[in-house]
């Protein structure tokens, strides 16, 4: 299995403590050590960086790691190989355009059956399952909607249904987003914390680092770390339920669907 990492954030924010935690899972601490990825969204804007080596030894994942680049969103995603070999065009979170908005994808788990599933206007790169499962949300997304719609509860909605269907198949615990939302969906793994005023000290499970959130937040600022399993030893984080559905918005969270959906 693969392991997800997200962050909605009400200001521009470096994840620079929790990717720490988190590429030390690569090889080192974790057996995820197939590649990585990183989308940091800046507006409309995505920078994306990508590595098939284990995150714990790769270069670029230690610039990441120690160079503090500030956004209100990004997804991550360390990979443990089960379909598809360990390559670059295979490595998350994957990139598309749709209605003018870069969207981004990572999955953690395994879809029986979805490269059955039909695929127009968006096409996979690669061969993992993921990818195909993304081509085919996006797929699905445009031939309901010619343009955005502008309830994005609308939105929100049919990716929650496009979301569960994928569910069916098997592990599924994705991330996706569009620059403006982090959609989170749950099929068995996935937790939260939400960090505000009054901010404290946090320490991390996989490396021996600890930070003061104190010394570099302001009353305001509100930051929400979605991940497979908690990355602190000291903080309280909160599980979702098995097909819960949630989207988050500059760090607050915007809704939350149950797992009651048919």
């Amino acid at each position: 299995m693969c392991e997800l990492l997200g962050m909605s954030a009400n200001v521009p924010t470096d994840i620079c403590f929790s990717f720490t935690g988190l590429v030390q899972r690569g090889g080192k601490t974790g057996p995820h050590k197939d590649g990585w990825g990183i989308a940091f969204y800046e507006g409309k804007g995505c920078r994306v960086f990508q590595d098939p080596q284990a995150s714990a030894d790769s270069q670029l994942a230690e610039l990441v790691r120690t160079f503090p680049i500030k956004s209100n969103l990004v997804i991550s995603h360390i990979r443990k190989a089960n379909r598809g070999k360990v390559d670059l065009k295979n490595t998350h979170p994957f990139v598309r355009e749709l209605w003018g908005y870069y969207w981004t994808f990572a999955h953690n788990g395994q879809l029986k059956g979805v490269k059955k599933e039909p695929l127009k206007n968006f096409a996979p790169v690669g061969t993992t399952d993921s990818e195909h499962a993304f081509c085919w949300v996006l797929s699905e997304l445009k031939k309901k909607f010619k343009t955005r719609p502008k309830n994005e509860t609308v939105l929100s909605q049919e990716i929650r249904k496009l979301l569960s269907k994928l569910g069916k198949k098997g592990v599924s615990n994705i991330l996706i987003s569009d620059s403006k939302y982090l959609y989170a969906y749950c099929s068995t793994k996935l937790v939260y914390i939400t960090r505000h005023a009054p901010f404290g000290e946090a320490k991390l499970l996989d490396a021996d680092l600890s930070i003061d959130f104190r010394e570099h937040t302001n009353p305001k600022d509100v930051v929400t770390v979605l991940a497979t399993s908690p990355l602190t030893q000291n903080e309280i984080w909160t599980h979702f339920l098995p097909g819960e559905f949630q989207v988050w918005k500059e760090g607050k969270q915007w809704q939350r669907f149950s797992p009651d959906i048919r």
